[in-house]
């Protein structure tokens, strides 16, 4: 089954940053898309944040 979430550990792995920095990025990426604290963040938001190709992304995340 593939997700459509993603956490700070697939951020951590995509992009070569602490824990604390990806937490980070996922608290900015919230911040960004008007998201409350309880929202999930998805791939396709990841993506469009940080200028990534959905594509490229999904074969990193299991």
């Amino acid at each position: 089954m593939k997700r459509i979430c993603i956490n700070t550990t697939d951020v951590m792995f995509i992009t070569g940053k602490s824990e604390r920095q990806s937490r980070n990025i996922i608290n900015d990426i919230k911040y960004h898309f008007g998201k409350a604290k309880h929202q999930v963040v998805t791939i396709k938001e990841f993506c469009e944040y940080l200028g990534l190709e959905e594509d490229e992304i999904k074969s990193y995340i299991k």
